[in-house]
């Protein structure tokens, strides 16, 4: 994975160059006030350049769950102007943010560091709260002879610190925001206290009427000032380095919540989504010295499935293939019924080259959940080295339906549906899965030749759909 440095500098050049000049246009034209209609499409050219930039996380397990933690915060906020859009960011750093529009991230460090979902949903319900009260958009409406670059430099500023937590990522977004409006921009980077303040006591109704506990929100601030102050790595919270005055927060955090009803306080978080989701994210994306180093410090009679699961697929990383069998096994013989054990056997037995038992445990896990595009995907990359094109390409299309914007799932689907002889849908798939990238060059290459392959007015209207993305895409590319 590239660093985040590295990712952002990327998205800054970008976001530059692209940032809604039809946004900005209105701001200045209805005397800086800007719609929901603005504020929608500000958020989705956001969103297409982050996807494009950021190491997005398509394993729908993990999506899914951080997707119901936010529908239920947003049950507390109802209503909400935005319909509001999650996603998961690959990356070890401790944060969050949301932009306007209603799109909200969440890293998989975060993730990773909370011990209960009302932690989680606590960071949730205040990124959320940013979003409700228009801070972001209200500073844009303030600065009514801002240029377009300006404001692009402000807002691409604001989501460099929130990525990269300060040191040369944060410096570099300040220095964006000096060099492109100066000092009084340069203010506008963080949120301000007033803004922490409203988003911390707005977010907090909505964490108590969503149903979770409210020592959730002040919790989260503690694991993160905990962190700021022993842990100099890569993980520090970078979250702090844009929300000021945590510890002064939290204080009043808790004071509101010393005088909400006992019962409130008494609420009790169902954890185990939460803990199975951490055993992925432990085991697939921190490091897998780091990873093994956890699981060999907890003791084997306190194992539970997942464990044996997430060391199997330490080991695996690790090349320890027959420990990793051993662990899998293990796994299998404690719950064979449950469909993410099921799933991660099978996703290991696929990749050690065991097909046999990798076709029938990833056939079980996607009866077992039909929703689970992982179990799915590993099935079809099967049933196409058996030349099952078929069965492949049917259950490819299905993981396309529920991660519709992964360019691997396209460039697997074009793959299949070029061998089985659909040289038309091959390219237009391959095409799609170069836009996805953001290889606009090459995309174009599949588009002509699906192009010259379309016969029926469906095919015509399917390449026409697709170079709409393609000129779209061009422009956020600009």
């Amino acid at each position: 994975m590239r660093s985040t440095f590295a990712i952002f500098t990327a998205f800054l050049a970008a976001m530059l160059l692209v940032l809604t000049p039809a946004v900005t246009a209105r701001a200045d034209l209805f005397g800086g006030k800007m719609t929901l209609r603005d504020e929608n499409k500000m958020g989705h050219d956001f969103d297409q350049i982050l996807r494009a930039q950021q190491n997005m996380v398509g394993d729908t397990y993990i999506t899914k769950y951080i997707a119901d933690v936010v529908a239920r915060v947003v049950t507390g906020k109802r209503p909400m102007p935005f319909h509001v859009k999650s996603a998961v960011i690959a990356n070890p750093l401790i944060n969050a943010f949301a932009i306007p529009g209603g799109y909200i991230y969440v890293f998989t460090g975060l993730i990773q560091s909370v011990e209960t979902e009302s932690q989680l949903a606590g960071v949730i319900a205040h990124e959320l709260a940013h979003v409700s009260q228009r801070h972001v958009v209200s500073r844009i409406e303030k600065q009514k002879k801002i240029t377009l670059l300006s404001t692009a430099g402000m807002l691409a500023g604001l989501l460099l610190g929130v990525a990269g937590g300060g040191g040369n990522a944060a410096q570099a977004g300040s220095a964006l925001v000096l060099g492109s409006q100066g000092v009084a921009t340069a203010a506008m980077l963080h949120y301000s206290q007033e803004d922490e303040r409203e988003a911390d006591h707005v977010g907090l109704n909505s964490l108590v009427k969503a149903g979770y506990n409210p020592e959730g929100m002040p919790g989260t601030f503690e694991i993160m000032l905990k962190n700021k102050w022993y842990d100099n790595s890569s993980n520090m919270p970078s979250y702090l380095s844009t929300h000021p005055g945590t510890k002064e927060r939290i204080t009043y955090l808790n004071d509101r919540i010393a005088r909400m009803p006992k019962e409130f306080l008494e609420r009790k978080d169902d954890n185990t989504r939460l803990k199975r989701v951490q055993v992925l994210i432990r085991s697939r994306m921190s490091p897998a010295t780091t990873a093994l180093a956890y699981w060999d410090d907890k003791k084997q009679s306190e194992y539970t499935p997942m464990d044996y699961i997430g060391r199997g697929i330490t080991l695996e990383r690790l090349k320890r293939i027959d420990e990793a069998q051993n662990a899998f096994d293990k796994a299998l013989s404690l719950a064979k019924d449950d469909p993410l054990v099921v799933r991660e056997a099978g996703i290991f037995f696929f990749k050690s080259g065991q097909s046999d038992r990798a076709a029938a445990l990833l056939q079980k896990a996607s009866i077992m959940d039909p929703e689970d595009a992982m179990a799915l995907f590993y099935l079809a990359r099967l049933q196409a080295e058996a030349k099952q094109y078929a069965e492949a390409a049917r259950n490819m299309r299905r993981v396309n339906e529920l991660v519709p914007e992964d360019w691997e799932v396209h460039h697997h689907l074009g793959m299949i549906l070029g061998e089985s002889g659909d040289t038309f849908g091959g390219n237009l798939h391959l095409a799609y899965a170069e836009v996805y990238s953001m290889r606009l060059g090459k995309a174009r290459e599949y588009l002509q030749r699906a192009r010259d392959l379309a016969q029926t007015q469906e095919q015509k209207d399917q390449v026409k759909e697709l170079e709409d993305i393609v000129q779209a895409r061009a422009e956020l590319k600009k």
